[in-house]
């Protein structure tokens, strides 16, 4: 807790303490032998040594990992500040208080006063307990909310260091087996891999971009496969809605459509992918769905590489509450539908 809110929290305490001082005026007020002169003169300087004592005692027990002599001091000075008030209060009374006061006999020191004593040093050695506690405890959730934020943080940290490679990998395949063959498209699927790069190294790095740079980046990432797969029509792609006040986590919804292409049959009805991307005001929702190969399944990927499991986790990170992810597979079919609710 920042200094200025500790003293706002002591400042808040002191002035409870004199509303209760002005509560007890109110009460004994009407007593003809009752003069509040001694509730403003030394029973606060007396309460101030007493409360500030125990509760530097009490900080100073807290801190240190070996409680014991510690504890023995905090136990001595308790009572020592029994007899410190008393002699504080004696010695204001004889020589201060009584020229203001028309004090009835000789001021003697009874087990009243000693009674007194002993019960607001309790009183205000709970106060500080109670203070001590409250900061302590409002520091200690401050901590643990900056561990969890440093863990996530951590955390989405490595799971983009894992994306960026897995799918620089493979982009980098598909231009190897454009050259190899030597097919004419090769030169077209460098541009587009410059722009897959160029996305990666400046955008990427950002908590979130525009949508609109998510779209084109997966617009370059289809055109790429679409170029190493020929067969025109194989993929349907479907932007609606109003995109351009949307923000989104970077490389959010490339793993499902190369998870589409991956595990999708590129022999089945045409379109054999269909991606269909609508944003409002309130939402975005994103839909892949493809055909699947007789001999093969999706859920490959959830078993090797970063999978699906990683954009699960990554959801939970970054748009907690927010989302909602639904996978379905058939026999022939398999679509995954994420809704960001911004």
């Amino acid at each position: 807790m920042r200094l200025k809110y500790k003293i706002l929290v002591h400042l808040a305490f002191w002035v409870y303490m004199f509303n209760q001082i002005l509560f007890g005026i109110a009460l004994r007020g009407g007593g003809d032998k009752y003069h509040p002169y001694e509730d403003f003169t030394i029973y606060p300087v007396t309460s101030f040594l007493t409360f500030y004592t125990l509760y530097f005692l009490i900080g100073f027990v807290f801190n240190k990992k070996k409680k014991l002599l510690p504890t023995l001091l905090l136990v001595f000075s308790f009572c020592t500040l029994i007899p410190m008030r008393i002699g504080l209060e004696y010695l204001f009374w004889k020589y201060i208080g009584s020229h203001h006061v028309n004090m009835e006999g000789p001021l003697i020191v009874n087990h009243v006063w000693w009674f007194n004593s002993m019960r607001l040093v309790i009183i205000y050695g709970i106060y500080a307990l109670l203070v001590q506690l409250a900061i302590r405890w409002y520091e200690s959730q401050k901590l643990k909310s900056e561990l969890i934020l440093q863990t996530k943080a951590s955390e989405l940290a490595l799971l983009r260091s894992q994306i960026k490679p897995h799918f620089l990998f493979n982009t980098l395949n598909n231009i190897y087996s454009l050259v190899y063959t030597k097919s004419e498209d090769a030169p077209e699927a460098v541009m587009k891999m410059s722009a897959i790069m160029r996305y990666m190294l400046y955008d990427a790095t950002e908590d979130v971009v525009p949508l609109e740079k998510e779209i084109e980046y997966l617009k370059s990432f289809i055109a790429l496969e679409n170029l190493r797969l020929h067969p025109k029509g194989f993929v349907d792609l479907t932007i609606a809605g109003t995109c351009e006040n949307h923000t989104i986590a970077p490389m959010l919804l490339i793993p499902f459509v190369e998870n589409a292409f991956k595990h999708g049959c590129k022999n089945c009805a045409v379109p054999g992918i269909k991606i269909n991307l609508y944003a409002d005001k309130q939402w975005i929702q994103f839909e892949v769905v493809n055909y699947l190969r007789k001999t093969d399944t999706a859920n490959k990927d959830q078993i090797k590489g970063i999978g699906l499991q990683n954009i699960r986790r990554r959801l939970e990170l970054i748009y907690p509450g927010h989302h909602k992810l639904e996978i379905n597979q058939n026999k022939e079919l398999y679509s995954v539908l994420l809704i960001l609710y911004t």
